[in-house]
């Protein structure tokens, strides 16, 4: 006897799986606590199988509810690929496209993304989201977002989830930060120089200050952080003060000419900037433009960032 399934009670169960409590699938979907309870408990009288089983305070799914969200997942990439059809055969690009990214990206890449877009595409709406890229790709999981741009340092895994595509946009070198001359350790050249020195980096348990611990640990030390914060511009004062030293992106100097030093790093001084969106929606037309717009801002990037480090003081 075929069973009737509701997509919408079958989104509510793959948001569970995501989001770990009925709480926090309330508060995402703007609905009651009590409402999306009663509607899973009507899904599993429908199905006629139990799809949560109590763990502590909380729910979590049945052996049977995970294989039914894995139906669903793939229910879901498949009405993807439906929409980049539909998006095809309208033959323009509309609506609204969610990306979600980190500070760098925002303020490096995506004015010159935005405006490409905005001149080729009218119609589309771009809406544009700061986000830590692991809050990020949770949100392109459950659809708050459709394109995330986030990092992947050199030594940490690319691939994170079958049901995400991603794609390499760019190599970013990153590069010891030292203050201008006369503001701070002298005859420090290398990493393997600063043993001593306070540093500024990114705060514990990111994966920015993992890498850089790792690149410390590697020249036969552990650093000193005196200073913790995500905001690459405080790095940057920091150090142009003479306060710390750091470890900065070559994105950061898109606009600007370093006033600092910038000493290259062995092999592993990089990060990849990742391009991540659902299987399912990458030859979505949106998607596709927007990716394009992003590589061609890279390629730009790349070219005045050449120039301004050519210009830094040695």
């Amino acid at each position: 006897m075929a069973r009737h399934f509701d997509l919408h009670r079958l989104r509510l169960l793959r948001e569970l799986k995501h989001r770990g409590t009925i709480t926090a699938v309330a508060a995402a979907m703007s609905y009651s606590h009590s409402a999306v309870s009663q509607q899973l408990t009507v899904l599993e009288d429908e199905l006629g199988t139990r799809l949560l089983e109590p763990d502590g305070r909380r729910v979590r799914l049945t052996t049977q509810g995970e294989v039914l969200v894995e139906h669903v997942e793939a229910v879901l990439e498949r009405l993807d690929r439906a929409d980049a059809d539909l998006a095809r055969a309208a033959g323009h690009l509309a609506g609204t496209l969610r990306v979600a990214t980190f500070q760098t990206v925002m303020v490096a890449l995506m004015p010159f993304v935005l405006t490409t877009l905005r001149a080729a595409h009218p119609r589309l709406t771009v809406e544009l989201a700061h986000a830590d890229p692991e809050v990020a790709l949770s949100g392109l999981q459950v659809r708050e977002f459709d394109l995330v741009v986030d990092e992947v340092f050199a030594g940490q895994p690319l691939v994170r989830s079958t049901a995400v595509e991603q794609d390499v946009l760019h190599r970013d070198p990153l590069r010891l930060a030292l203050p201008p001359a006369g503001a701070g350790p002298t005859g420090a050249e290398r990493v393997a120089d600063l043993a001593a020195a306070d540093w500024v980096m990114e705060p514990a348990g990111s994966p920015a200050r993992e890498w850089s611990e790792r690149i410390c640990h590697a020249a036969g030390f552990r650093p000193n952080v005196r200073f913790a914060s995500p905001d690459m511009l405080v790095h940057e004062r920091l150090v142009r003060g003479g306060h710390a030293v750091a470890f900065l992106p070559d994105l950061y100097w898109v606009d600007t000419v370093p006033t600092v030093r910038l000493r290259e790093l062995p092999d592993g001084g990089y990060r990849d900037i990742i391009c991540s969106v659902r299987a399912g929606t990458s030859d979505n037309p949106s998607v596709k433009a927007t990716s394009k717009a992003l590589h061609a801002a890279c390629a730009v990037a790349e070219n005045t960032i050449t120039a301004n480090l050519a210009a830094q003081p040695h």
